[in-house]
C-alpha cells in the first residue's frame, strides 16, 4: 500500500500547490496526462472501463479514440450501467457488442455475459486496465461498484488498474449514514458514507488500503491525480454522467433527492428536470405546482407515468443553499409527513429505501416523527470517523 501510494503522490506534482493558486489555475484530468502513463502502456494489451464521460480533459475526444490514435493496442471495453457511448435507462440491462466506430469489443458489466462481475474470459484478453470514468461522488451512485469489481478480478488475475482521476462534483462536503455491510447490495458496496467526498482514485487507494476489496487479491494499482484540484474545487461536468443527471443542478440536489427512488414519490423522472423536483398525486392538498412524468430517452418508464404529481420545484434553488444544506432528509420528510396526514403513509417506503440509504434507523427515525437534524445528528459520529480514516488516501487538500 506504501509503495502504491508514493506512485500516487509522486504523479500528483501541483496538487501540493496552495489553495488560492490551484483556483487560478485550470484543473488537468488524469487523461490528459500521456506523459505520465504511456511509458506503462508500451507493448501492453490494454482494457478500458469507461463510458461518455471518458473524454480526455473534458474536450471532445473520448479515451479510446486517443490512445488508438497513438498506437495503443486496446483489446476490450468495459462498460457500466447506462452503456459505453448511448445512454440506457437507469437500471436496464446493457448486452455485449462492439463498438461501432472502432471495432473494439464492448464488454457489459451491466447484464452482460458476466452480469455486474468480469468473466474469467474478458479477464485474459487484456494486461492493463485504464480507469477513466465520471463519478458523481454517491455511495449509491454505481461507477464505483463496477471499479471495484474490476479491482478484485485484476487482483486475482494479476492485471495492472491504472486509474486516471477525475474530480469529484460533490467532493466538498462528507454527509449521510455509513453503510451497515448487512444491507450491501448493487447500490451499496463499501462501509463508506452516502456522500463520500471522495474522487474515484482516492476511493480505490482506499478500498485497498482498509482491506474492503477480496483480502488477498490486491491488484497492482497507480493513480494518476488531477492537478491543480482540492476538495473545494467547484469542477462543473462537460458531459452528464448518467441519463438523469443533465445538469449540475440535479448533480448537487443528487444526495437529497436520491431516497425518493425508494418511495412512491416521483423525483422528476420523465421530465425536463430529473432529480430537481419531487411530488405525488396526493400532495395535491399541500401544493400547487406540478409535473407530469412521460416516457422519454432514459426514462421511459417513469414512476408514476402519465399521473400529474404536485410538489415542489427545486431547480431553482441556489447552489450556495444547497451545499448548506447538503444530504438533507426534509424533502422526503415533507413528503411522508403530508401522505400520513391523509392516512396514506402505508406503503410509502420500499425495501429498495433502506438499501440506498444503507441504514435502517433512518426510515425507522422518520416514521416515528424526527426531525431531518435530528437524523443527522445520528449519523455525524460515523462521518466524523470516516474523515480521520480517509486522511492517509487523500490526493487533494481538504
Amino acid at each position: 500500500m506504501k509503495m502504491i501510494r508514493t506512485i500516487a503522490m509522486a504523479l500528483c506534482g501541483l496538487a501540493a500547490l496552495s489553495c488560492a493558486a490551484q483556483e487560478e489555475a485550470p484543473v488537468v484530468l488524469g487523461d490528459e496526462q500521456f506523459d505520465v502513463y504511456m511509458p506503462l502502456l508500451e507493448g501492453q494489451r490494454v482494457a478500458i472501463f469507461s463510458n461518455q464521460t471518458g473524454l480526455v480533459g473534458g474536450g471532445e475526444e473520448h479515451i479510446l479514440d486517443a490512445l488508438l490514435a497513438k498506437g495503443v493496442n486496446v483489446t476490450a471495453i468495459f462498460s457500466p450501467e447506462h452503456g459505453f457511448r448511448d445512454l440506457a435507462d437507469d437500471g436496464s440491462h446493457v448486452g455485449d457488442s462492439v463498438e461501432p466506430l472502432t471495432g473494439v469489443p464492448i464488454l457489459s458489466l451491466y447484464g452482460g455475459a458476466g452480469g455486474m462481475r468480469p468473466t474469467d474470459e474478458s479477464m485474459d484478453m487484456f494486461d492493463v486496465l485504464i480507469v477513466d470514468i465520471q463519478d458523481v461522488g454517491l455511495r449509491f451512485y454505481t461507477y464505483y461498484i463496477t471499479m471495484c469489481h474490476l479491482m478484485d478480478a485484476c487482483g486475482a488475475k494479476g492485471k495492472h488498474v491504472l486509474l486516471l482521476d477525475r474530480p469529484n462534483p460533490n467532493g466538498h462536503y462528507v454527509d449521510g449514514p455509513t453503510l451497515d455491510m448487512s444491507l450491501k447490495s448493487g447500490v451499496g458496496h463499501l462501509p463508506i458514507p452516502a456522500v463520500h467526498g471522495l474522487t474515484l482514485g482516492e476511493l480505490a487507494l482506499m478500498a485497498q488500503g482498509e482491506k474492503w476489496l477480496n483480502e488477498g487479491n490486491d491488484c497492482k494499482l497507480t493513480v494518476v491525480p488531477c492537478k491543480n484540484y482540492t476538495h473545494h474545487t467547484l469542477y462543473e461536468l462537460p458531459v452528464r454522467p448518467s441519463p438523469n443527471l443533465p445538469n449540475m443542478q440535479a448533480i448537487y440536489l443528487y444526495p437529497a433527492l436520491c431516497p425518493f427512488e425508494g418511495t412512491v414519490v416521483s423525483l422528476g423522472r420523465g421530465t425536463d428536470k430529473p432529480f430537481q423536483q419531487y411530488g405525488h398525486p396526493a400532495l395535491n392538498v399541500k401544493y400547487s405546482y406540478s409535473f407530469t412524468p412521460e416516457s422519454v430517452k432514459g426514462s421511459t418508464h417513469p414512476p408514476l407515468l402519465g399521473q400529474e404529481c404536485f410538489g415542489v420545484d427545486l431547480s431553482q434553488m441556489p447552489k450556495e443553499e444547497i451545499f448548506k444544506r447538503g444530504m438533507d432528509l426534509s424533502y422526503v420528510i415533507d413528503a411522508y409527513t403530508c401522505l400520513k396526514e391523509q392516512g396514506m403513509e402505508m406503503g410509502f417506503f420500499r425495501r429498495f429505501f433502506d438499501l440506498l440509504l444503507g441504514q435502517r434507523y433512518v426510515r425507522e427515525m422518520i416514521e416515528e416523527g424526527a426531525t431531518a437534524d435530528e437524523i443527522k445528528a445520528r449519523w455525524q459520529p460515523d462521518v466524523e470517523a470516516f474523515l480521520v480514516a480517509r486522511k492517509p488516501y487523500l490526493l487533494y487538500e481538504e
